[in-house]
């Protein structure tokens, strides 16, 4: 990030959209929420993203960098993986802790990606969506679109809760989040699971210029939109 675009996000925090700051505590209740089956939902999610040996991959709100990591790996030494994320700690944690030499992290949202024009083969942007500010999620799409080669694949991804319990954790979190965060005062009341909802993304994605868009569900708790530049 270059140092206008940082002085920019400090100056602008609401924009940032919301930020997470405790890396072990994230990477334990994912790993709960997840069941223990977090490494085969993101080899799962690789596989669909169509991310191939040599490809050079954006991950986009990369958190502790477990992702990015496995995304290392599928590319090889000839490939490359730049994990991106608001949070200062997530990208420190995860620098930390990667060793390998195709992967590396950056500081910064996704609604201001300063990457030049066709660098990436696939975008991931994975339980992050969410997180952006509402008036700022056309335009890290539209970054999205813009940073990926011709033919290059897009990767959405978010919880797609399905029986009685995983619907009611999800609202028991959402309120807990807006206690913490205040939104609840603020009379925000949108249903947190349409809030998640992947598929909410197909028509914004088409008017960024994205084609081929398509829906899959990734069992146990994962909704995926893929697109094609």
């Amino acid at each position: 990030m270059s140092g206008n675009a940082q002085q920019s996000a400090n100056n602008q925090p609401a924009e940032i959209g919301l930020l997470i700051t405790r890396p072990r505590g994230y990477r334990f209740l994912r790993s709960a929420f997840m069941l223990g089956r977090g490494r085969a939902l993101d080899a799962e999610l690789i596989a669909r993203s169509g991310t191939a040996p040599g490809d050079r991959v954006l991950d986009i709100g990369c958190g502790p960098g477990d992702f990015a990591r496995a995304l290392a790996t599928r590319v090889g030494p000839a490939g490359e993986v730049v994990g991106r994320d608001p949070s200062p700690q997530m990208v420190a944690y995860a620098t930390a802790r990667t060793t390998q030499p195709n992967c590396h992290f950056e500081l910064g949202p996704a609604q201001t990606i300063d990457h030049p024009d066709a660098s990436f083969d696939v975008v991931t942007c994975t339980f992050v969506m969410h997180h952006i500010p509402e008036t700022q999620r056309e335009a890290a799409l539209s970054h999205m679109h813009r940073v990926l080669r011709p033919g290059g694949k897009l990767l959405l991804a978010d919880t797609h809760p399905a029986g009685r319990v995983l619907p009611g954790v999800i609202r028991a979190m959402s309120r807990f989040a807006a206690h913490r965060t205040g939104d609840s005062a603020a009379g925000h009341h949108v249903d947190p699971l349409a809030a998640i909802d992947i598929r909410r993304y197909r028509e914004p994605l088409s008017a960024a210029g994205f084609r081929s868009i398509d829906f899959e569900v990734v069992p146990p708790i994962a909704g995926v939109l893929l697109a094609t530049k």
